[in-house]
């Protein structure tokens, strides 16, 4: 490899030449391997590769394949929405970078796909390119890997320190066979989905290897030993944190760079969490602390939307100044057991927090169901086939290759065609409910309801159908439906009055109007209602089931006087205050609260068999897969996913609906979050619509869709039960999005209603969340004075 020094002296400390070296020939490919899917998906038809160094970052290069346009085809490509040019990867070891052959025998390079599946891998064909030159771009990458590592220039380095950096495929180890109802997820899936956290991390301040270090677990016992404060050996500094520490543990603090794609370091910190005396009992601060000063100081609160990474010992958040710029951060710990201290402390006061109430007065098994939830690095218990579950969702993707040709070019459409007629000013869509039969869909726009279809030749087609106007009581007293629900086939509509909490209206579809009033009771206010079962909408039946702040119960139209069964009424003496209600297919019941409460019923009028604890963030919508097996509960900053499944103890292979969990092993909540760098470049606080799964009857669901602000987000649920938490899609309208959900019986058709318009887009629009897709212009985030909060 030192053939080439006096080369690469020429080129390597050049500060102008910001490219190291180029191959100006090739094609990109994504590779996937050991799947059905097994092929090479062209990326770049005609594309060059570049080394390029890092201006601000010293010791930092880019791995850059651009894609070659021929004459005019860029001008083509000028008013598409979206363009692929350039892909940029980080330089380092995780990379995996090893040299190989493609098929037809020409030299290719090879690297992960760190944002991708864990079966894909990005491969450079270097067609026409000859040896030498070849051979110099895998040392230039050799040395840019041992630069980034060891923080230092690798002219002195030999041929055997770059040893260390050609890749040995790893050793397979034979898999013990288990029984099917035994199998579980492995681990090692789950670390390497989340490997891309923080692949592009550590840029300056790492001494060694960026390996991930052996897992040292939580404390077994979760008590009120983390409320003293707790501090470990940190390196001295000059200034102390301006209010007084509970914990303190060492740390490099760093920023995303919005430009350059990655956290750069600030400084190497003391990270603590403080109370605030003038703020309240629970008024807590994170802050990061060095000898130049205080770095930052915010306030502990659920809007941080903070993401915990075992393997890299980190922690990362977002933050939102008072001018409203929005930054993502990261604390990096020094040690496996600074980290788990300050993991389980900040679990524990952002729970204070939220709830104002002392951790100390929470039950044992309570407090380790908080601490579980904000944990990451979790098997992922299923007592179902997983290679059949694989194998079912690889088919759907094959299927799905197979048709986009028939898909290809088939534009989907962006504004509906004869659109309903106009509102007053100040008058927006609200709600959209997604019919069963007939192909409509219904959105509310104040106190009228556009019905729009979706049956178009391209089958993703929504246009206006028809509007249903001045929405009244049967008395003439016009409203403005607070929430809306489908009823006996479709054919009729249930609404509910704000100003008249004890009733219900009939809206005939039919005829478009209000038929009928249900009182339901003088002194039960419905404040949320379900069908009786999940499909009962596409039936004659009538009854269904109704909410209040602390009381099921169950709906019939047909008795006179009060439509309230009074033998299928229970009011709880707490104080639940209610969020929302779904049913399972058989039925059951999974009700929310606005205090982050989950509770699992198998009938009306019966205790809960399953009462999960809050968390402490107001649940505002909550869906059930159609066997009970899986519950989502949408927050304003994340989705929280339940298995109901019982793992444990005499009622194993039960559902929570039917049995209650064992005291010592609830279920572990999983948090379904969006990555703080993302955020960061929508630059806009995250506020969840209620989140959906799709549905069908006989189908499974494999997909769950919900909004924030004017992004659609799309989670793949097979992916997610693998333990891959933040495989999710997005796409970006110019509009905010006011409810989203698929249509019936489709897992690919996404109905959105966004404040002024209603489209359908395939699931497949839908992409990786890039700065491109994802970011608004705003300032770069480069001074620290513009960004530190320290009110104190």
């Amino acid at each position: 490899m030192n053939i080439f020094r006096s080369l690469l002296g020429k080129v390597w400390h050049d500060p102008n030449a910001a490219e190291v070296v180029k191959i100006s020939e090739g094609q990109l490919y994504l590779v996937r391997s050991e799947t059905i899917r097994g092929n090479r998906e062209c990326i770049f038809n005609d594309a060059m590769a570049t080394i390029r160094r890092v201006p601000s970052v010293e010791h930092n290069f880019q791995l850059v394949i651009t894609r070659v346009f021929e004459e005019g085809d860029q001008e083509l490509l000028e008013d598409e929405e979206e363009t692929d040019e350039e892909r940029v990867f980080l330089i380092g070891e995780e990379l995996q970078f090893r040299t190989g052959t493609s098929p037809e025998g020409e030299p290719t390079f090879v690297w992960c796909d760190l944002e991708g599946d864990e079966d894909e891998q990005y491969e450079f064909v270097a067609s026409g390119t000859n040896e030498p030159t070849r051979a110099f771009f895998e040392t230039c990458m050799y040395r840019a890997i041992y630069e980034r590592k060891y923080k230092k220039s690798a002219d002195d380095t030999t041929d055997a320190q770059l040893q260390e950096f050609i890749y040995k495929p790893p050793v397979k180890k034979t898999k013990a066979k288990t029984s099917p109802k035994k199998k579980i997820a492995s681990s090692s899936k789950d670390e390497e989905a989340l490997t891309s956290e923080l692949e592009k991390l550590s840029v300056t301040a790492v001494s060694g290897s960026t390996a991930a270090v052996p897992e040292v677990p939580p404390s077994p016992e979760v008590t009120t030993e983390v409320a003293t404060k707790v501090t470990t050996k940190v390196a001295p500094r000059k200034s102390e944190p301006l209010v007084p520490s509970i914990i303190e543990e060492s740390a490099e603090l760093h920023l995303w760079d919005r430009d350059q794609g990655f956290f750069v370091h600030q400084a190497d910190v003391t990270a603590s969490i403080g109370k605030n005396p003038a703020g309240g009992e629970y008024d807590y601060w994170l802050m990061a602390t060095a000898d130049a000063g205080q770095h930052l100081g915010h306030r502990i609160t659920s809007d941080m939307n903070e993401r915990w990474n075992i393997k890299f010992q980190s922690m990362t958040w977002n933050y939102i100044s008072d001018k409203g710029q929005q930054s993502s951060w990261c604390l990096r710990f020094s040690t496996p057991e600074g980290y788990h201290r300050f993991h389980q402390m900040f679990t524990r006061v952002l729970w204070e927090s939220a709830n104002e109430y002392s951790w100390e007065k929470a039950k044992a098994e309570e407090q380790t169901y908080i601490l579980s939830s904000n944990v990451e690095d979790i098997e992922m218990r299923d007592v179902e086939h997983e290679e059949d579950e694989e194998e079912a969702v690889e088919d759907e993707l094959e299927q799905e290759e197979e048709e986009e040709e028939e898909d290809e070019g088939a534009a989907l459409p962006e504004e509906e065609e004869d659109g309903p007629p106009p509102l007053p000013n100040g008058v927006h869509n609200s709600q959209l409910t997604v019919g069963y039969k007939g192909d409509r869909s219904y959105v509310v726009r104040g106190n009228n309801i556009g019905v729009f279809s979706h049956t178009g030749s391209t089958g993703s087609d929504v246009k206006f159908h028809a509007n249903i106007g001045k929405i009244a009581t049967p008395k003439g007293k016009a409203f403005a439906p607070k929430h809306v629900m489908l009823h006996d086939q479709d054919s009729k509509m249930v609404l509910m009055d704000s100003s008249n909490p004890n009733a219900l209206y009939q809206l005939d579809l039919e005829v478009g109007k209000v038929v009928e009033e249900w009182k339901v009771h003088e002194d039960v206010a419905v404040n949320y209602i379900a069908p009786d079962s999940k499909f009962a909408q596409m039936t004659p039946q009538q009854t269904l089931v109704g909410a209040s702040h602390n009381a099921l119960f169950r709906i019939d139209p047909r008795l006179g006087g009060q439509k309230l069964v009074d033998s299928q009424f229970k009011q709880y003496v707490s104080r639940n205050k209610f969020s929302g209600v779904t049913t399972t297919d058989a039925g059951k019941l999974a009700v929310s609260s606005e205090k982050g409460e989950i509770r699992l019923y198998d009938a009306i009028g019966k205790n809960a068999k399953t009462a999960l604890p809050p968390l402490g963030d107001p649940i505002i919508g909550i869906d059930v897969t159609a066997n009970g097996r899986w519950v989502v509960a949408t927050t304003k900053t994340y989705l929280l996913l339940i298995d109901t499944l019982i793992g444990e103890g005499r009622y194993t292979g039960s559902l929570g609906f039917d049995r209650s969990f064992p005291a010592n092993a609830k279920p572990i909540p999983r948090r379904l979050q969006l990555r703080a760098e993302h955020v960061a470049y929508m630059d806009q606080t995250l506020s969840f619509t209620p989140a959906r799964f799709n549905m069908g009857e006989g189908q499974e669901e494999n997909a769950i869709v919900t909004s924030t602000g004017p992004y659609v987000v799309a989670w793949n649920f097979a992916k997610v039960k693998r333990g891959q938490l933040d495989k999710y899609e997005i796409k970006k309208y110019e509009d905010i999005v006011v409810q989203d959900n698929f249509k019936f019986g489709d897992d690919k058709e996404i109905i959105v209603a966004l404040q002024n318009h209603v489209h359908a887009v395939n699931k497949k629009a839908l992409k990786r969340p890039t700065r491109a897709s994802l970011a608004t212009p705003v300032k770069n985030l480069r001074s620290r004075s513009s960004i530190v909060n320290s009110p104190f």
